[in-house]
């Protein structure tokens, strides 16, 4: 879900803090545990539990209006698109704080705009008329149950004073009654900093729970009691029930300091090469939607497989936020269903914004699912001080498209051109459909495109792409409505700046014969790639049971520029637990918080976090510790 910059930078910390600061930074943490407290008394006051996700408009609404806000029918559906199907409670805590509840003075800057004498009254006709005629339509009843109110009403008025303050009372008081409610149940007191995610998304169901020898080799429970005891302590007065914990420090060397393996594609020019293209599109929900690929390997052969965001010519001025998307590739070999891939390997050693794995592979099928952390692909606030124009009126009074529109066009044509050969094919042009209109084009409607624009061996070029869409224009008589319905869904803002997209470019080497790839299907992260995660983080990472807690397991995966945690609960129940980034530096982290809490079903797996550098530059220090919530 969207985030502001504010909370991107969050982990990072100073090693000497003057009391003026120290003293601000416990203000704004115990205003992350009250706004993490009143978002999870809202959620339980309509469901049952924090893993249960929001199925419907009707109850994002009703949550919403727990929390003290009031939405309007536009503020539902910019949360609960077409292609939304659920919410979770993440989700919800996101959208509250995009959408703050509207403060007294806003309420009655509102009204004055209405009352142009400053009477501090609105007739009861002039209300019916507004409120029936313009924006979202109210019935008259709707209207009638606002001015048969007596304690604001009188002759015929609306006393908007007195309205605004019972206005904000009662909204607190729902506020206030969730929060009691939440208090006086004990098993609702326990998940007090509740979840992060449903379980069936990141969780993988385990066998019947056996020791690991993994984590009796690797943990040294006196070591992590002293490590734990010599820290400052850094969890919040909100968490003191957290009895459990363990702490993680890692230091990361600069990026020029590091030492990493390198791959170098251009050692293998003899080698048969497979090249596609894709991209990262950053959903309303803060979800990522990527292409899926499947692989064949004719032969058992030695293979390297890269991905790196796309570079594309950019003209100069122009911001290219993608390049420092962080991207990752899951290899997984197809059995006997899709259902049933096997984890073989992911890129993980760097070269600049490359990563890759270089290894044997058999004779088969696989497949590639492209990963990035949502570390720094993610919502953002700009301010977009001018809107760009898309088509304009030339001399004859004919429309044309902007030059800065069509350098947008050859740039979302070269990211849809998976294949790259200069033509979007009817399946290449289907993915860009799919994405900006949830429609695909058919055989028939194709041979229509092909009668009216540019075409070479029945595949789009780059000049009938931009008449298609210069039709588009001509169809509307100029308005850019339905262009940037297609811009935006495609990441761009309304200043032609791709800012919610990463395309990226997938090499395959192969030396012994020709691999070939084939782009799927553009969808949301799948259980496979979520279980493909977990999988690789507990065979490569750092396994440490919690103290005290034989059946809760941390496993830490430290390689290149990220580190990402996973949390295996082997209980028979959920579990809580706190997760505190106070003491980390230059750290960014995909939750965008310094402290927030993961709830873990019973026997499952989920990810904790994935952190990054905010300055690659610069020496980074991921401090972590993990707490049972008591």
């Amino acid at each position: 879900m969207a985030s502001s910059p504010e909370d991107n930078t969050s982990l990072s910390s100073e090693k000497v803090m003057h009391p003026e600061s120290s003293q601000a930074k416990k203000s704004q943490h115990a205003e992350e545990a009250t706004f993490y407290m009143n978002c999870r008394a809202a959620y339980l006051a309509v469901l049952k539990s924090s893993l249960e996700n929001i199925k419907s408009k009707e109850q994002l609404r009703l949550v919403l209006q727990q929390a003290g806000r009031n939405p309007s029918q536009k503020t539902v559906n910019k949360y609960w698109t077409s292609q939304t199907t659920t919410l979770n409670f993440d989700d919800f805590c996101t959208i509250l704080k995009e959408e703050k509840p509207a403060t007294k003075s806003e309420l009655l800057e509102a009204f004055g705009k209405i009352d142009k004498d400053k009477t501090g009254y609105i007739l009861h006709d002039e209300l019916y008329r507004i409120l029936t005629m313009g924006g979202e339509k109210m019935t008259e009843d709707e209207v009638n149950a606002i001015t048969e109110q007596a304690d604001f009403n009188c002759g015929g008025k609306l006393d908007y004073n007195k309205f605004c303050d019972i206005y904000m009372t009662t909204r607190e008081q729902c506020c206030k009654t969730a929060r009691e409610r939440l208090e006086l149940d004990s098993r609702l007191r326990q998940q007090q900093f509740g979840n992060q995610t449903e379980p069936s998304s990141e969780e993988i169901t385990l066998p019947v729970s056996k020791p690991s020898p993994r984590v009796s080799r690797k943990t040294d429970h006196r070591l992590a009691n002293t490590k734990g005891d010599s820290r400052t302590p850094s969890r919040p007065s909100s968490a003191q029930s957290c009895k459990a914990s363990i702490s993680t420090t890692i230091n990361v060397a600069a990026r020029s300091n590091r030492n990493t393996k390198l791959i170098e594609p251009d050692t293998m020019k003899e080698w048969h090469c497979a090249q596609s293209k894709g991209c990262f599109y950053l959903e309303e929900d803060g979800e990522i939607v990527s292409h899926k690929y499947r692989l064949h390997v004719p032969q058992r052969s030695t293979v390297c497989i890269t991905i790196k965001p796309l570079n594309m010519h950019q003209e100069e001025g122009i911001s290219c936020h993608w390049l420092s998307v962080d991207t990752a590739l899951y290899i997984l070999r197809e059995n006997e269903t899709q259902e049933n891939l096997q984890l073989v390997s992911f890129t993980e050693q760097l070269n600049e914004e490359m990563s890759g794995w270089k290894g044997e592979l058999g004779s088969g099928v696989y497949w590639l699912l492209p990963f990035t952390t949502g570390c720094r692909l993610k919502k953002v606030k700009t301010q977009i001080t001018e809107e760009a124009e898309l088509v304009y009126r030339d001399e004859d009074g004919e429309l044309a498209l902007t030059p800065e529109f069509r350098a947008a066009l050859l740039d979302i044509f070269e990211t849809i051109d998976l294949d790259g050969n200069g033509l979007l094919s009817l399946e290449e042009y289907n993915f860009f459909e799919l994405r900006t209109s949830g429609e695909k084009c058919d055989e028939e409607a194709w041979a229509v495109c092909k009668e009216n624009f540019d075409m070479r061996k029945n595949e789009l070029t780059r000049q009938g792409f931009m008449d298609l869409n210069l039709m588009e224009a001509n169809d509307r008589e100029g308005d850019p409505s339905d262009l940037w319905v297609t811009l935006l869904s495609l990441g761009y803002n309304k200043a032609l700046e791709m800012t919610e997209a990463c395309p990226f470019v997938i090499d395959i080497y192969a030396e012994k014969c020709k691999p070939r790839i084939k782009a799927m299907c553009l969808e949301a992260g799948s259980s496979q790639l979520h279980r493909a995660v977990c999988k690789s983080v507990v065979s490569k990472g750092e396994a440490r049971v919690l103290n005290g807690c034989e059946n809760i397991i941390i496993y830490t995966y430290s390689a290149g520029g990220r580190i990402t945690s996973v949390i295996e609960n082997k209980s028979e129940n959920k579990v809580i637990i706190h997760v505190n980034n106070e003491q980390s530096k230059n750290c960014l982290s995909n939750r965008g918080l310094t402290v927030f809490a993961v709830e873990v079903a019973p026997k499952s797996m989920m990810v904790s976090q994935h952190v990054m550098p905010l300055n690659e530059q610069e020496e980074w220090l991921y401090s972590c510790v993990h707490s049972l919530v008591r």
